[in-house]
């Protein structure tokens, strides 16, 4: 049986209400329920599965992702009718939407129509967080704990949580104002988780994890500095110098077109470590490097409004390094476009 009362501060499962009337159970059982929310959407009740097409309408279904995505905390009617119909609400707003929470419930709390996770209170819904496991409350408890441990702690907690987010949130609902927001919120959460697994295993020295998810974290937002910074980091760490070089060029070029603007200085400094540790690893390449710093140093000396006799007049006076260099820049060349 139950029972409403009128409460100033009434607890349903976790979850307090301040005020108004609220059904409060007195007796009988009620069986909860566990919802996978990233990817396809599932619900388990015991041996039942159920669907997204087999949760009733599609209309009854987004109510319940609605609640699932305020889990514990009351949603009023005229809420969830401006999210599900927007300014077009049919003539009959709140009796559809009634009639679609109790179809809603027929489905997850069948026999227990008013006794299961769905509950309501005055002009509101709520779910029961006592009776309801959701994957993304998961995450969400995965990440913020990992945020009070070690790195040694931390990194098994949040790859845990990486594993939970392998797919985009309610991969199958169709598009809706609501769901974009709440799926571009966890994305972009999904990807700072990312880029914390990376450094926290480059901490660790686990490099191979570390480009795992850098790599990851890159794919996911190409115009994330600070993902790139993490994959060229482990680049440079594996010792894949020439990779990272790579790495780095293409952010600087997604960053000058997309962004106009260049990366920042923890980018830069990693490059030239890339840079200082690939000519060391290669005697030739070391020269060559010198060389075309040399004529950099010259051509940015060279005042802009010299004319082309009074350039020549100074090459011509110029040092035999300044010739040196170049001969060793065009024999690099030469031997590159050989070997292409």
């Amino acid at each position: 049986m139950m029972d409403k009362a009128f409460v100033g501060n009434a607890r349903i499962g976790g979850c307090e209400v301040q005020g108004g009337c609220v059904e409060q159970l007195t007796a009988g059982h009620a069986t909860p329920i566990s919802v996978q929310m990233i990817g396809n959407l599932e619900v388990r009740r015991g041996k039942t599965v159920l669907t997204s097409s087999t949760l009733g309408s599609p209309k009854a279904r987004q109510i319940f992702e609605i609640l699932l995505l305020r889990l514990g905390s009351p949603v009023s009617k005229g809420e969830l009718i401006e999210l599900l119909w927007g300014d077009r609400p049919p003539g009959k707003a709140q009796a559809t939407l009634e009639s679609y929470v109790s179809l809603l419930r027929r489905s997850l709390q069948p026999g227990d129509a008013k006794t299961g996770p769905l509950r309501t209170a005055t002009g509101s819904y709520v779910l029961d967080p006592d009776l309801v496991e959701v994957d993304l409350v998961r995450f969400n408890q995965l990440v913020a704990q990992a945020d009070d441990c070690s790195p040694a702690e931390a990194y098994p907690l949040l790859a845990q949580a990486l594993k939970l987010a392998s797919a985009p949130l309610l991969g199958d609902e169709l598009a809706a104002e609501w769901v974009d927001e709440a799926r571009v919120h966890h994305a972009s959460l999904v990807t700072s988780v990312q880029i914390r697994a990376a450094e926290t295993a480059e901490h660790l020295g686990r490099t191979q994890d570390a480009l795992h998810w850098a790599g990851q974290a890159v794919a996911s937002e190409p115009l994330n500095e600070r993902a790139w910074s993490t994959l060229v980091t482990a680049l440079e760490s594996a010792g894949r110098y020439a990779e990272g070089l790579q790495a780095y060029d293409k952010c600087r070029r997604l960053l000058d077109r997309e962004l106009g603007c260049t990366p920042g200085p923890t980018l830069r400094d990693a490059h030239a470590r890339l840079l200082q540790k690939t000519v060391e690893d290669d005697g030739e390449l070391s020269e060559v490097l010198a060389a075309l710093l040399y004529l950099n140093d010259r051509m940015r000396s060279q005042p802009a409004h010299q004319s082309t006799r009074a350039v020549t007049k100074r090459a011509q006076g110029a040092s035999s390094y300044t010739n040196t260099a170049g001969r060793v820049i065009s024999a690099f060349l030469n031997k590159a476009l050989t070997v292409g």
